[in-house]
């Protein structure tokens, strides 16, 4: 049993109203600051400094323009500060003058800036040494001191200035400097001397603010889950500087490309906002609302927080681009089209200070655990982190134009679509309304109605064009039944509904003898269907496009269909997407935030999926094809091993019943899910038999009332019975029934400590659970630590939602005991997903058609799961492809053999056989892949690591053949170089590795190569000692001389019997070693 935990939340979001003030102005609510106009300006301004620089670039003699305003006798500073890869915050220009006299006026002065040499020129004969600068701020800022003071200390003189102001300089590289007129003539041997090395200065990589945060398209699907990124602090240290000077005067720019298909169905959903270390919203938090309006939170500094929301409302079904910059206490918020124009805009300005710090939390794109994300397609995001930038400096181009106009032609084409598949639906019920008012009035009507043929739109009302556009669909449309009970009279399920029999209907097509031959003619069912909002097409049209099945390979096209699949939910367009992200692969970029985005999706429906009995789902096995045994153990209900079972569970055999009911329940073994017969199964188990297990099966689906009518005490009787007994869970499945009932938090614990004793990880998650609400008996408030080591210790069991718990704390990096690692979070959420029903369910229909030898079928099935990148399906086909050569040749474009052994070694639990058979192509080559021995030895090397004794006998055997294997490979095999140097020392540890890990009860060809190996050197030892070897030819020499003189009388009747015994044998032996090549790589 497990106990799900409420996360704690942070602060309710700040809901705000509109009003009708000038947009250049924030707006006052209830619980909003009020706004200071910007044009109060009278004798009581305050003093103020900008700057302004046409070209922001390290240039001598750089011209800035200084506005200030000074309220009493003031002293105006500049000063540039640079930071080189070898010192930072070095001040490279100063200037300072005097304002006594104009008072309350704003005044502008030009001044030129004059940098040092080595900063802005190439080097050259006389330059030498110029640097490479990493960054250039300007600092400017106003002091009230009176002319005694003006030689004081510039940096004192900063921190206490009444108005103070910066910018950021753009560092030129040296190679795009110019050269220094020195006014002075070199010789010639010294000028060509000097162009020969002119151009070998290094241009090392500078540390700047503007982070990419994502550069590829994220399909949100509107659930708790997105995109996890965290920042660290600024190498350089005057940035760091400039990053902690801002915590109290926030000044940063987020760009996000949007293509939004629906407002918020809840009150607000995620687009971007910051999570601080105690798990509550800080600044930024931007959200969307119902009505498509952009809500803003920031947390200020006094700890309370402060929310606005926009006048203007996002657009839909359209690419765009959301501007938002900071700059303290003024907000500027801007829509962008794609070209680029501005659609909105609106400011915010308000006296109170915001507080951020964009390294004490992390930031989160779309949902999380928190909030639900939008409904929409991410494009590129960019962060500038301590700028402040207009909507023209923002450079943060829509790439990928291909896909991004893929998706708004498909969505323009859905709308289509769905529009006339609502009226088509409409028109039939309306005409079958007309109908039926006839039926009472004539008995033969109305049998005619009942069996006779259905209703249909013959006489459209759509025009020529559009009936030839989409003329499939609307044959389709008449086929169909629309009187059908399971056609809803809701518009938008009616669409869906329609979507799913177009799949189903094309699936049943494809899954005959010959049904991969009608592939391409299936294509735009599908796409009807996926238009229909049903997203099993989606991923099967994915698929399709990125493997060539049955058609060219269209990349631009698989990733459309991939994302909209994943947009819309689809658990295998998810897992895809996951996948490839997490590879790297088909052209999608190595992305680690990425791939947990979506595999934590799938990990969650997996939790929520195991506790719904309905549904195509089935239990995810570990079936491999070369496996004969665990191929014989499949059955079906009418099958041998099912009829067995059942009859031995009929006479009341515990074991029998007990594995018969999970079959059924999970859907196991091949046998179809059925989780009434199961528990029937159960109930008599637990009736019948004092089986443990069978009790506490039969308790948990009495509490939950899966399948049957609650029955709270009948279940708590027998889960104390299980108890009794000792098992583990039915002790755990008490402290449950106290919690969840009793709300007895004290027995819940005491049940859980004995059962997390036992080494029930259902009870350390539950523990955690109370640690982390804050109700553990005795223990004041929350405990964050103690809960998250429960949680880790559950998941250490196979605890589902303990390894969630803990997927979560590596990609955010929010608890001291689980430092940021995104790999680990990316396995941990893919472990989980890779569990889920409905992925189990298309791997079952997959191995049943191989076992019905429909390879029509197989082939389909296999290739959908294997692209989700489970390895086992991955291994399947590679299987299936290299039985039947002649099926993937003519259906898929790809070499299927290569690829998915190719995918199955790049995973975590890969086969030991997978690395042999990527070994063996390696070391041949294999079609239009060269050969490559080092790649070929990792491999036999990593099967070798899996406990594979071929994988020892295969590097052996590449040593007999004269090849050296690489010292890290030796390294990886723990194989001490110094006390196996030579050839001779590596090859008797290999055989002698490759015999200790085969049946040694057995003669192996590992056995019986150490033999020879060991006779080899016997041998050899023997023929290099001197003595034996003159005594073995004298005696060698007597045998000789005694053979010739015995067969010398016998020439005339012996002469033709050793030519016709020796003359079979040699042909004997000539045909074996042609039937068996020799092979250096023999699987043993």
């Amino acid at each position: 049993m497990r106990l799900p935990a409420e996360p704690r939340r942070p602060p309710p979001l700040l809901l705000v109203l509109l009003t009708d003030l000038v947009l250049s102005f924030g707006k006052e609510t209830l619980q909003t600051t009020a706004v200071t106009p910007q044009f109060q300006k009278n004798m009581d301004s305050v003093d103020f400094i900008y700057l302004n620089i046409l070209e922001k670039k390290v240039l001598n003699n750089s011209e800035v323009s200084v506005e200030y305003l000074c309220s009493k006798p003031c002293i105006v500073s500049l000063e540039a500060v640079a930071s080189s890869e070898f010192r930072t915050g070095v001040p490279v220009y100063r200037r300072r003058w005097k304002d006594e006299k104009n008072l309350y006026v704003s005044r502008t002065r030009q001044v030129h800036l004059k940098f040092p040499s080595i900063m802005v020129y190439r080097d050259d004969y006389i330059l030498r040494n110029s640097i490479i600068v990493h960054s250039v701020i300007l600092y400017a800022w106003i002091s009230h001191k009176s002319a005694s003071n003006y030689d004081d200390e510039q940096n004192e003189d900063y921190q206490t200035a009444v108005a103070k102001n910066y910018t950021f300089l753009e560092a030129v590289p040296p190679f795009e400097r110019p050269y220094k007129d020195h006014k002075v003539c070199l010789q010639w041997g010294a000028d060509y001397l000097w162009m020969l090395q002119a151009n070998r200065i290094p241009q090392c990589p500078h540390e700047t603010d503007g982070v990419q945060v994502l550069d590829f398209i994220y399909a949100s699907s509107g659930e708790k889950t997105g995109i996890v990124k965290k920042f660290e602090q600024f190498e350089n240290k005057e940035l760091e500087t400039v990053r902690q000077h801002q915590i109290d005067y926030p000044m940063f720019t987020v760009s996000i490309w949007l293509y939004l298909l629906h407002h918020c169905e809840k009150d607000l959903c995620g687009i971007l906002y910051f999570i601080d270390s105690k798990e509550m919203y800080g600044t930024p938090a931007v959200f969307l609302n119902e009505e498509g309006y952009v809500h803003i939170q920031m947390h200020l500094m006094r700890g309370d927080d402060l929310a606005v929301k926009t006048s203007f409302s996002l657009p839909l079904k359209q690419w765009f681009r959301l501007d938002l910059s900071f700059k303290g206490g003024q907000i500027e918020v801007s829509s962008i089209g794609k070209n680029l124009k501005r659609h909105h805009h609106q400011s915010f300005t308000f006296r109170e200070d915001f507080y951020y710090d964009d390294t004490a939390g992390y930031f989160v794109l779309g949902g999380s655990g928190y909030v639900n994300g939008i409904e929409a397609f991410f494009g590129p995001v960019k962060y500038y982190r301590l700028n402040v930038l207009d909507t023209e400096q923002i450079s943060n181009p829509l790439h990928d134009k291909d896909t991004v106009e893929q998706i708004e032609l498909y969505y323009e084409r859905c709308m289509d679509i769905q529009e006339i598949v609502y009226d088509y639906r409409y028109i039939v019920r309306q005409g079958e309304k007309t109908h039926r008012s006839c039926y009472y009035e004539s008995y033969y009507l109305e049998l005619f109605h009942k069996y006779g043929e259905k209703s249909k739109c013959d006489g459209f009302v759509w025009g020529k064009e559009l009936r030839e556009k989409y003329h499939t669909l609307f044959k389709l449309l008449q086929e169909m039944d629309f009187s059908s009970p399971d056609v809803l009279e809701d518009g938008s399920d009616t669409v869906v509904e329609v979507g799913r029999r177009i799949f189903e209907k094309v699936v049943k097509g494809l899954s005959s003898a010959n049904g991969l031959s009608n592939l391409g003619s299936s294509i735009p069912l599908l796409v009807d269907s996926s238009c229909c909002g049903y997203h099993k097409a989606s991923y099967f049209l994915a698929v399709i496009f990125e493997t060539g099945l049955g058609v060219s390979v269209d990349r631009i096209k698989g990733l459309l269909y991939s994302l909209v699949g994943a947009q819309g939910n689809e658990r295998l367009s998810v897992m895809n997407l996951g996948y490839k992200h997490y590879q790297g692969i088909n052209n999608y970029p190595l992305d680690l935030e990425l791939s947990y985005a979506y595999y934590s999706n799938i990990a969650i429906k997996t939790s929520l999926d195991q506790h719904n009995i309905k549904g195509e789902q089935a239990f995810v096995e570990t079936i491999r094809l070369m496996d004969d045994e665990l191929l014989k153990a499949q059955t079906k209900e009418n099958g041998d091993v099912f009829m067995w079972l059942k009859h031995e569970a009929t006479r009341g055999n515990a074991a029998a019943q007990q594995r018969l009911a999970q079959m059924l329940f999970w859907g196991q073994q091949g046998v179809a899910k059925n989780p009434e017969a199961a528990i029937e199964w159960y109930a008599k188990g637990a009736i019948e038999t004092e089986d443990p297990v069978l009790i506490y099966d039969y308790a948990i689906v009495l509490f939950k009332g899966q399948g049957v009518k609650k029955n709270i005490k009948l279940a708590l009787e027998l889960m104390k019975k299980a108890a009794a007994k000792g098992l583990p869970q039915a002790v755990n499945g008490l402290g449950w029934y106290y919690h969840n009932f009793k709300r007895d938090y004290r027995k819940a614990a005491k049940h859980w400590l004995i059962a997390e004793e036992l080494g029930n990880p259902d009870a350390s998650y539950n523990l955690g659970v109370l640690y982390l609400d804050g109700i553990y008996p005795g223990v004041p408030g929350r405990n964050q630590t103690v809960a998250a080591h429960y949680f880790y210790k559950a998941a250490q069991g196979g605890h589902i939602e303990g390894t969630l718990r803990c997927s979560l704390y590596y990609i955010t990096g929010n608890m001291e005991d689980f430092p940021r690692d995104p790999e680990k979070a990316v396995i941990w959420a893919k472990h989980i997903a890779e569990k889920n029903g409905y992925l189990g369910h298309v791997i079952r229909k997959a191995l049943n058609a191989y076992l019905e030898l429909s390879w029509h079928e197989a082939l389909l099935h296999y290739i959908l799961a294997a692209e989700t990148g489970i390895e086992v399906s991955q291994s399947n086909l590679a299987h299936i492809c290299e039985e039947r050569p002649d099926l993937a040749r003519k259906y898929l474009t790809t070499d299927c053999v290569w690829r998915y052994y190719n995918f199955s070694v790049s995973q975590v639990n890969a086969p030991s056989f997978a690395y042999l058979k990527m070994g063996d192509f390696y070391y041949y080559g294999y079609q239009n892949q060269s050969k490559d021995l080092e790649l070929s030895m990792r491999m036999y090397a990593q099967a070798a690591l899996e406990g594979d004794s071929q994988g020892f006998f295969n590097l052996a055997l590449v040593i007999e053949e004269g090849n050296s294997i690489p010292s890290y490979i030796l390294d990886h095999l723990e194989i001490d170089q110094t006390l196996h140097s030579s050839n001779t020392s590596l090859l008797q540890e290999l055989y002698y590795r490759c015999w200790n890990n085969s049946n040694q009860e057995s003669i192996s060809p590992c056995s019986l190569a150490l033999l020879y190996f060991y006779m080899r050197v016997l041998w050899n030892n023997v023929l290099h000692s001197t003595l034996i070897y003159f005594m073995g030819t004298f005696l060698l020499s007597i045998l000789v001389a005694f053979a010739v003189q015995s067969l010398s009388g016998n020439d005339s009747e012996d002469a033709t019997r050793p030519a016709q015994q020796d003359e079979p044998t040699l042909s004997n032996d000539l045909s074996q070693q042609e039937s068996n090549p020799q092979n250096p790589l023999v699987t043993s």
